[in-house]
């Protein structure tokens, strides 16, 4: 196994980072507080080629393996978490879903505007009474000559007011639940179809995120993704990669706490000696950094595999778990680091300690991790 990245991929991060010191560090503590979208540095994302990234190449994408986009989605977030969800979100959710399981016809009419940013993509699963209980999902779409009519709510939806394109799960079989699942492609504008945002939230606040609401929208059947009653089955796959995005998110969080945790240290004075000299700090910044490799490393092991066309659906929810933890512990020994200061807003680990949680909750919680991780070694 290679742990050097290639030269294509340093320049690439290279130029990653120097866009995020240059156009996302300075803004993103502003952008946070306001809870306000920054479509301004979004649009240039997509013109960098960054929203594009698992798209081909003929259709306007960058085509990028799966180690190279976690790579890009650490080196994001190492600087602002909620920019980071919204490039893996839109990258790896409704983008991927259309791009994978959609006709030529809707690849060809949408995929190139939103791998070059001009329109956003959102993915809609999750509901208000169903989250990691796909078989509690309640929207349904009722076939109504040659096109379905939806009616119902998704919540939690990433993208959800500031998105154009929307990849909507509902249910065409009701009685064989989450068997009966199947993906449609709806747009802004759609009549009876409405976005209401979501404000308030504990981290991540200029991730845009809304509840989505269908109201005998009708959609056309070319608008389907996928087969009838087999959207359940794609979304796994879906989420088996964005599992993989969702742990390099955390990675670079948990980086950030480290990287400004020793900076700060080597600052920082108390009796008479910067505190970067007491064994107690030191112990726990090797602890993050040990932790933070680690978990690079196991995000990389399953994106390899994915690259390399093999199961990786463990490998996922164990880099996933793993890595949202450990990021959420490295975010919590940031702000003692920091002490005092590091409960203000003044300093970006109190950010950062409010961003890294939705790690452990997004794209399928901590305990679903488990679940499926142990479901593979009790079956195996």
């Amino acid at each position: 196994m290679n742990f050097e990245p290639t030269e294509s991929q340093r320049k690439l991060v290279a130029m990653v980072r120097d866009f995020c010191l240059r156009e996302v560090k300075p803004h993103a503590q502003e952008w946070d507080r306001e809870e306000r979208f920054p479509r301004e540095v979004v649009s240039e994302l997509g013109e960098l080629g960054l929203l594009g990234m698992a798209v081909p190449e003929e259709l306007g994408g960058s085509a990028l393996d799966a180690v190279s986009i976690a790579m890009v989605v650490e080196e994001i977030a190492r600087f602002d978490g909620s920019l980071a969800l919204t490039v893996a979100s839109h990258n790896g959710l409704g983008t991927s879903h259309l791009l994978r399981f959609g006709s030529e016809e809707l690849r060809q009419k949408y995929i190139p505007d939103i791998a070059a940013g001009k329109k956003l993509a959102a993915w809609g699963l999750t509901e208000p009474g169903s989250g990691s209980d796909a078989a509690a999902l309640r929207t349904t779409a009722v076939r109504k000559g040659s096109s379905w009519v939806l009616n119902g709510a998704k919540m939690f939806i990433t993208q959800g007011t500031v998105g154009e394109v929307f990849v909507v799960l509902a249910l065409t079989s009701p009685e064989k639940r989450q068997k009966g699942i199947t993906a449609f492609l709806l747009e802004k504008g759609m009549k009876g179809f409405s976005q209401r945002p979501l404000h308030g939230k504990l981290g991540m606040r200029s991730s845009d995120t809304a509840e989505l609401v269908m109201e005998e929208v009708t959609v056309p059947d070319d608008h389907r993704i996928g087969e009838v009653d087999r959207g359940f089955v794609d979304t796994l796959q879906i989420l088996d990669k964005g599992r993989i995005t969702i742990g390099a998110l955390s990675v670079g969080l948990g980086r950030g706490a480290m990287e400004e945790s020793i900076a700060y240290s080597r600052e920082r004075k108390a009796f008479g000696k910067p505190i970067a000299e007491f064994q107690a700090l030191r112990f726990m910044m090797a602890d993050m950094a040990t932790e933070m490799d680690a978990a690079r490393l196991l995000v990389h092991r399953a994106a390899v595999l994915c690259d390399a066309g093999k199961p990786f659906t463990t490998e996922a929810s164990m880099a996933k778990l793993f890595a949202s933890e450990a990021a959420c512990r490295a975010a919590a020994c940031g702000v003692q680091i920091h002490g005092g200061y590091g409960y203000t807003r003044e300093f970006l680990v109190e950010r950062i300690y409010r961003d890294v949680k939705l790690c452990t909750i997004g794209e399928g919680t901590s305990e679903v991790q488990r679940m499926i991780i142990a479901r593979d070694l009790l079956e195996s």
